[in-house]
């Protein structure tokens, strides 16, 4: 019989909602806790889900008896504390993106996991999709080479408001949450190191301090390119694309699906159990802390991104 992995979800936002709705669907996950400092958040969540314990602080959640893991959809400032936080009370831990918003505190986290035989994932989704796991599979089998990564992240963001169109306590970032999407799935799927990295943003935001518009070119010691465009500017269709050229086909991944260079829908149901990233994420997750192996987007195994993106900041001021 498999064990059965209690989790505590920390953040009853957007992502909250997604990693409950998808841990609902994997097998020996029991979702233990909703935290939330907002407690009528926390407990209309667990309420919807089922779950036995709702909180507004996740010290309390930690120290549940039976506590094994827990999974971190908090404000980008807070992942890297709270997750050494959870590796120190011996906890498991999957943080959502960004890992950090600075590279020092992402190998904290890895080397706290690392000194301690713990599992510390971050949910780099794209490795997920089954949209990119297909395009992964032809790179693996030696059908398609890629050539260059064109990706297009756009949102519409002018005040500081959530997915949900919620106010924010904190501010998000073109280069340290969406941008760390695509440096990291470029090295993913490419293979290679990035050995030329460029990057220029556009005005600052008066009120919100951040840049609203960035462009990024990296080039890999394979020779394969990835630009990059991102706008928190976009007034029109919201989120991100990924154009993959190759030297056999052109694949467009949105999230969960994915098209031919013309336009024609690719089926990728079967590529994996699900059709939903986050839910595969949350599997490969509960998956390695049963197995007592490193999971696929474990600390260690991203921080090659941040580290390209600690080179971008630099470069722009940063």
């Amino acid at each position: 019989m498999t064990r059965v992995l209690n989790i505590a979800v920390a953040g009853a936002g957007a992502f909250g909602i997604k990693h409950l709705e998808g841990l609902a669907h994997v097998p020996g996950a029991r979702v233990m806790a909703v935290v939330d400092p907002e407690l009528d958040k926390a407990r209309a969540a667990a309420a919807r889900f089922g779950v036995p314990h709702a909180c507004p602080d996740l010290a309390e959640a930690l120290a549940l008896p039976g506590l094994d893991a827990a999974i971190l959809c908090t404000p980008t400032p807070m992942h890297a504390r709270q997750a050494i936080a959870c590796l120190k009370a011996g906890k498991h831990v999957q943080v959502e993106i960004p890992l950090a918003d600075r590279l020092d505190d992402a190998r904290a986290v890895a080397g706290e996991a690392q000194s301690r035989g713990l599992v510390a994932m971050c949910g780099h989704t794209r490795r997920f999709n089954p949209s990119h796991q297909y395009v992964r599979r032809g790179i693996e089998e030696g059908r398609f080479r890629l050539q260059h990564l064109v990706a297009q992240t756009f949102f519409l963001r002018r005040s500081n408001l959530n997915a949900l169109g919620e106010p924010r306590s904190w501010t998000d970032h073109l280069l340290w949450h969406h941008a760390a999407h695509t440096v990291d799935l470029f090295l993913y799927q490419d293979g290679g190191e990035v050995v030329q990295a460029h990057a220029v943003q556009g005005p600052m935001h008066p009120e919100l301090g951040i840049a609203m518009d960035m462009s990024i070119q990296l080039k890999s010691s394979t020779g394969a390119l990835c630009t990059l465009a991102l706008s928190f500017n976009n007034d029109g269709p919201l989120g991100t694309t990924f154009r993959y050229i190759g030297d056999s086909a052109t694949y467009v991944a949105s999230y969960d699906d994915l098209y031919t260079g013309s336009g024609d829908k690719i089926d990728v149901s079967r590529v994996d159990v699900s059709i939903n990233g986050i839910e595969l994420q949350d599997r490969e997750f509960v998956a390695a802390v049963g197995e007592r192996r490193e999971p696929n987007a474990s600390a260690a195994r991203v921080l090659p991104c941040y580290e390209v993106l600690e080179r971008l900041a630099r470069q722009m001021g940063g």
